[in-house]
């Protein structure tokens, strides 16, 4: 039986042109197996919108571009049986990585055709969905500095990170996880889904998307001169070795910190109040994996 699948184009995620892309899709997406409609979006939460009116009307909807894109059309199909199928065109490509979604734009196409479709969990910030990372401290800082940048893509990130680094001071937090409080300064905090931020600089190596739990990466405040090494133990996966790095996996957790400020979901910053609620939703997002993904 032929199935429908919807491709929602995000035409400035990653700073790289897309217009190529309905045509790849016409000749590398078999036409026995999916009949495609193509769609570009045009705006913050035009991809949500053009998904939620879609779900029940496709067997698949596919997000072409980044971390931003995706959450989008995640966030308006998790819980129906409609598959997420992903595209990347980003600058971190977190989640499509972690679950071995080739970044080369043809063999992602033709992922779609032979790729498994698995339940991953997702995370909810004051109900709002993520599925790859959530966070506050300097991260959703420089989310928020990134969001007003002109130039996109990871070395324009970087720029940022690194003119702000000497300038962000670390906060206190109250933590509860699961019952348990933890009083905690820190640099910042990560609720990870997956392992990591993108581009392979993983912040919780042992994450799962389908363990039910979140991981809750506390980041302490670290000498300037050992920026560089943080950046290479998280693309080596030894960021757990440091003293600098806390981990603690939980279910349902409460922030607490002196002020509102910016948070991220996925990438994307928003303002959050004193206090933060997040929370694991388990098995809720059907998604098309890599083959080289292993249950993780």
């Amino acid at each position: 039986m032929e199935r429908k699948a919807l491709f929602i184009i995000n035409p400035i995620s990653g700073g790289k042109k897309k217009d190529g892309v309905p045509d790849l899709i016409r000749q590398y997406l078999d036409a026995n197996i999916y009949k495609a409609t193509i769609v570009f979006s045009d705006g913050v939460s035009h991809a949500r919108q053009i998904a939620k009116e879609a779900v029940n009307e496709f067997d698949l909807i596919v997000a072409v571009g980044g971390d931003g894109t995706v959450n989008e059309v995640a966030s308006a199909i998790t819980g129906s049986n409609t598959a997420l199928g992903i595209v990347p065109f980003g600058s971190g490509n977190g989640l499509s990585r972690f679950l071995s979604i080739p970044m080369n734009t043809i063999e992602a196409i033709k992922l779609l055709n032979t790729g498994k479709a698995i339940f991953i969990d997702s995370g909810k910030m004051n109900g709002r969905s993520f599925f790859n990372m959530a966070g506050m401290g300097f991260d959703a800082h420089i989310s928020e500095v990134f969001s007003h940048t002109k130039k996109r893509g990871f070395f324009s990130y970087i720029k940022s990170s690194i003119q702000e680094v000497t300038n962000y001071k670390p906060q206190l937090y109250q933590i509860e996880i699961d019952g348990k409080v933890y009083e905690r300064e820190a640099f910042m905090l990560s609720f990870a889904n997956s392992s990591q931020y993108g581009n392979n600089a993983h912040i919780s190596p042992g994450a799962s998307v389908q363990d039910g739990l979140l991981d809750v990466c506390v980041i302490k405040q670290f000498p300037l001169w050992r920026f560089v090494e943080m950046g290479i133990r998280m693309l080596t996966k030894t960021v757990e070795s440091t003293k600098y790095v806390e981990i603690i996996r939980g279910k349902k957790i409460h922030v607490k910190r002196a002020a509102p400020g910016p948070v991220h979901l996925d990438g994307e910053p928003r303002i959050a109040g004193e206090d933060t609620e997040v929370e694991v939703v388990p098995h809720s997002l059907k998604v098309i994996t890599g083959s080289g993904y292993h249950k993780g």
